[in-house]
């Protein structure tokens, strides 16, 4: 059986503001698979960081898959601006869309990937009747809106849950909060194919390593 080896989704919520351009193309360089874009609004949930204008200046300074997620209510009309910033998969959260299936229907339209956030106190078994539409289940295992946080057990359980509900159905499980290379190897074990990594990433100046500790 071939071994897949799960891909590194650097959160650059955790990289140097002041030079985001060099980091995204740093951590390119050093091996991450996608670049993690965290979109805040102050208001589901309490921190507010970027636009779709830093992500259209980011999209020059690398070819890497631009992992958007968008930690905003509501949601809807700014999927379109995200899509056109560059963004490849755009992912919203069950919670903050009273009707996710047509959220979902409008991100696909748009030509990018589908994806959806499940809060740590959010049931599986929210995306069972959309899963036709996604292209990637996030599973929160910290509660969004802040970086460094610790990894919250309950987390394993969801994501092996999700594994069972996707079947043969391409979609890919990213876990996002709290991984480090211990965490890794659980929540990989427990079905994931991308983590989502900060503090564990950028901690140091070696972002190679670091990268490659996770995998």
């Amino acid at each position: 059986m071939e071994t897949v080896m799960v891909k590194i989704a650097p959160s650059i919520l955790s990289a140097d503001f002041a030079r985001l351009g060099e980091e995204v193309r740093a951590i390119e360089k050093a091996g991450a698979d996608y670049v993690h874009i965290d979109v805040m609004d102050g208001h589901f949930v309490p921190n507010i960081t970027i636009g779709p204008a830093v992500v259209k200046s980011l999209r020059k300074h690398s070819g890497l898959i631009f992992d958007t997620h968008l930690m905003i209510a509501p949601v809807d009309p700014y999927i379109p601006a995200f899509v056109e910033a560059g963004s490849d998969i755009v992912t919203i959260h069950a919670e903050a869309t009273p009707h996710l299936d047509r959220s979902l229907q409008l991100i696909k339209s748009l030509g990018a990937k589908a994806g959806v956030s499940l809060n740590p106190h959010t049931p599986e078994s929210v995306i069972r009747y959309v899963l036709d539409k996604l292209d990637l289940i996030l599973v929160m295992s910290v509660n969004p809106g802040f970086g460094g946080q610790s990894f919250i057990p309950a987390a394993l359980e969801k994501i092996a849950n999700i594994k069972t509900m996707i079947g043969t159905r391409a979609i890919e499980i990213e876990v996002d909060g709290g991984i480090g290379p211990d965490i890794a190897k659980a929540v990989t074990a427990a079905g994931a194919d991308v983590l989502v990594a900060g503090s564990a990433v950028f901690r140091t100046a070696d972002y190679a390593a670091n990268i490659a500790a996770l995998k």
